[in-house]
């Protein structure tokens, strides 16, 4: 065999190499392909992995995502229906769901992301320029927890809302399907990431939100006062009381003590007195009878201690 053959059959096989390199390709699980002819899709869509082939040179084939893909939004200032200006900060996930209308309108996820800025940038400023700010960030309504004037208070700072934030949003992701139904993609979830105030009105706000719990806190504190005076006045009752009742039992007690002390007092006396006019007769017997005989004549007057003896006697 010659050289020139040899040659021959070198670049017969690396022409061959390059024309199956050309025309042969891998699909992964992840992927789905467009073929192009000369610019121009060719056939349907590849969405099923494994190894593929297409014509070598003349065809190319467009690899695409089939997962979700994430949208990050750049952060807008928009003013609300209650003429609020707030930086709205978004985010999305989407996806190819059509690759051949996907690769006829936006060829690639490039052109995909600066399409979906102009929907859903658009439809955010769209849908929070006609709600007020409380719709775009609560999504129920609430109920104070309190009693009296403290919630009917709280209950004037709590505004009652028809839509809310999750509703907002869903209604930016329906609308922006809507407009993308003819782009081969889907958006399959939409959310706020992040809404505040603008810088310049941030402060001012702060400053309403503190003094406005600064009277809460004040009606609070009043509430408590008046509640603590209420129970004081309410103990100081209770507690007069208390010592009249005590009064009026001690008195009680020490009326029934000297009463029982006065007759005690009394029983003794008596008992004393018995005592001392047994022993004065006594001894005025003793006297009679060691001074006086029968031949002793004595006078006494009405008022002698003897006499009322000799009285008793008769």
């Amino acid at each position: 065999m010659n050289r020139n053959k040899i040659i021959a059959i070198i670049v017969i096989i690396i022409a061959g190499i390059i024309v199956i390199a050309q025309s042969a390709y891998t699909v992964k699980e992840t992927e789905q392909v467009v073929i192009t002819q000369f610019g121009k899709p060719v056939g349907e869509p590849v969405t099923e992995p494994g190894l593929k082939f297409k014509a070598p040179f003349i065809q190319t084939a467009n690899f695409f995502e089939k997962r979700y893909l994430e949208w990050d939004g750049d952060p807008n200032q928009v003013p609300t229906k209650d003429k609020k200006f707030i930086f709205v900060d978004t985010y999305a996930r989407w996806q190819i769901t059509e690759p051949l209308q996907f690769y006829k309108r936006l060829t690639n996820e490039r052109g995909a992301q600066s399409r979906l800025d102009d929907l859903l940038d658009g439809e955010t400023r769209d849908a929070v320029a006609g709600h007020d700010l409380v719709e775009l960030v609560r999504n129920t309504n609430r109920n104070a927890q309190t009693s009296g004037k403290i919630s009917e208070l709280i209950e004037d700072s709590l505004v009652d809302i028809d839509v809310g934030r999750t509703k907002i949003q869903n209604m930016i992701q329906e609308t922006a399907n809507k407009e993308a139904e003819d782009l081969g993609i889907k958006i399959l979830d939409f959310r706020f990431k992040r809404i505040n105030y603008v810088e310049d009105v941030r402060k001012r706000v702060y400053d309403r939100m503190r003094s406005e719990r600064i009277r809460i806190a004040d009606k609070f504190r009043s509430e408590g006062q008046g509640e603590a005076s209420r129970i004081n006045g309410k103990k100081e009752r209770e507690l007069n009381q208390i010592r009249s009742q005590a009064f009026k039992e001690a008195e009680k007690i020490r009326g029934r003590a000297d009463a029982d002390a006065a007759n005690i007092y009394a029983e003794a006396y008596n008992q004393s007195r018995q005592s001392k006019e047994f022993y004065e007769f006594t001894k005025t017997l003793e006297t009679f009878r060691k001074t006086f005989d029968t031949s002793t004549t004595v006078i006494f007057s009405e008022e002698s201690e003897l006499y009322k003896y000799l009285q008793r006697i008769d």
